[in-house]
């Protein structure tokens, strides 16, 4: 007996909204006896954290503390077909050799399915005891992207698992799992606007040092030999006051930047005062800097990861001066655009990611066609929000600037969706029915989130969730994103 998921088409990249489906095909060699099989769409977010040496109590200890969250789950039965289902009695199901198909669909949702786990009652001997309720943080925001990252500290996966249920205690269930990326949608974004957000850091320059003066000339006929080249009018004198210059990092407000696109980046330098100094760039790096926090019950790390995206030196880069303001060429990184390993901000219960971009910028400055010995190097630093490129679809935009969303993402919560057991109970007799699909082909199923109904206490979905249900997959070209590569 095998099982395998193959799915239909030659789509690469999944986002929210997307359907997903395909067969479970199921191969036996001889008559098989089966409970059911089910496939399940599932969404993990694992942290893995190690104890720092000197937080232990033994230095040999070893203490790994592991987190796991199921940001999504969704689970449907593919056999039996639901007109041979019945919940009140166990039946099992008896396959001739063979290969059998069957048909599955999924939709992913909008946000994640992680929720608290509340206090549960034990009894144990007759007594009852109240479980206390996880201490994990629980957060509802969108589905966020496949990530594995530094040895394995964090790892968000989606997969497809297949299952066939035996019914005999002393038999193994059969299962088989096949993981695909995950590239979530985009938020809405703000109407365009002539606003910028910037970063902005000023430097004086040393006043010029005798050193920097012309050197003295020998005497002449009609000169004296103690007379400067460099007289009391010279702009090079110490009595000059030395230049000051304020460097500026431009991006539109709010500071969005898009995976696999280039900075929509300015960098301005200004004179602040009257100076015949010209200024040069020496050097310029553009650096996008990743902050990753990771969770693991009581402990915490936050690991910084940067990205280079240009790095120049020596450039003795004239800057053209108008009225007092000189802006360096968008060419030096207009068609750099963002590695395809960036994955989007995000932030989940036990992961987040954000960005910083930091720009650095290398000045001199001269006068003659002299430049002088000084060289200053500022960085600049932008928070900024890095997002997908997939825009939602306009129909759902629509739908959301309709209606206001009565209850918020981020605080609302749906109740945790417990797996079915994957064995029968002992109670139960089966009631064996033997089919013959040889080379079969089964009804296609379709998944939900909540099999059996929300339950009283459960909050209902959010407006954008309910909104959602009813709009079709985003249409246009998807990014490109290799999610291993951290």
């Amino acid at each position: 007996m095998s099982i395998r998921i193959q799915l239909n088409g030659s789509q690469s990249l999944y986002t929210n909204l997307d359907f997903i489906s395909g067969n479970a095909i199921l191969s036996l060699t001889r008559d098989e006896t089966i409970a059911s099989i089910t496939v399940k769409l599932e969404g993990e977010s694992k942290s893995r954290l190690m104890v720092e040496p000197l937080l232990r109590r033994r230095r040999d200890d070893v203490v790994i503390e592991t987190e796991v969250h199921k940001v999504l789950y969704k689970a449907i039965t593919v056999f039996p077909p639901e007109h041979l289902q019945n919940p009140t009695r166990a039946s099992v199901y008896t396959l001739h050799p063979g290969q059998h198909e069957f048909p599955f669909q999924f939709k992913f949702p909008f946000n994640n399915t992680c929720t608290d786990r509340q206090a549960t009652v034990v009894t144990i001997a007759g007594l009852q005891m109240q479980a206390p309720a996880s201490s994990d943080r629980h957060v509802k925001q969108t589905l966020p992207p496949t990530l594995h990252y530094f040895q394995d500290q964090a790892i968000i996966r989606y997969y497809l698992k297949a299952t066939v249920v035996r019914p005999a205690f002393y038999k193994e269930n059969f299962r088989t799992e096949y993981d695909f990326p995950f590239f979530p949608i985009e938020p809405p974004r703000s109407a365009p606007n002539k606003r910028e957000s910037y970063a902005r850091i000023k430097h004086q320059f040393a006043p010029p040092t005798p050193t920097a003066r012309s050197p003295v000339k020998p005497p002449s006929l009609f000169r004296k030999a103690s007379v400067h080249a460099d007289g009391p009018d010279s702009p090079l004198t110490p009595m000059t006051p030395p230049l000051q210059v304020c460097i500026d990092a431009r991006l539109p407000d709010p500071a969005v930047i898009t995976c696999n696109e280039a900075l929509p980046l300015r960098i301005l330098v200004t004179k602040l005062n009257e100076s015949p100094a010209t200024v040069y760039m020496q050097l310029l790096q553009i650096e996008l800097v990743a902050n990753t926090l990771v969770r693991a019950h009581a402990l915490q790390r936050t690991n910084l990861t940067s990205t280079v995206l240009t790095s120049k030196s020596n450039m003795g880069m004239r800057l053209t001066e108008r009225d007092k303001v000189m802006e360096i060429d968008k060419g030096l990184w207009k068609d750099i655009p963002l590695p395809n390993t960036v994955a989007p901000t995000f932030e989940i219960c036990n992961i987040s990611r954000t960005y910083q971009v930091h720009v650095k910028v290398g000045l001199t400055h001269g006068h003659g066609g002299q430049l002088f010995p000084e060289l200053t190097v500022q960085t600049l630093k932008m928070p900024v929000s890095v997002y997908s490129g997939i825009a939602p679809p306009a129909a759902l935009l629509q739908a959301m600037a309709g209606i206001p969303s009565t209850a918020s993402p981020s605080t609302s919560n749906i109740s945790a969706v417990h797996p079915p057991p994957s064995k029968l109970p002992s109670s139960a007799e089966p009631h064996p029915i033997i089919l013959d699909p040889q080379n079969s082909h089964h009804p296609i199923a379709t998944g939900q989130t909540h099999p059996e109904g929300l339950a009283e206490d459960d909050a209902p979905p959010t407006y954008e969730e309910a909104v959602a249900d009813g709009i079709g997959p985003v249409q246009g070209a998807r990014r490109e994103y290799q999610h291993r590569l951290e």
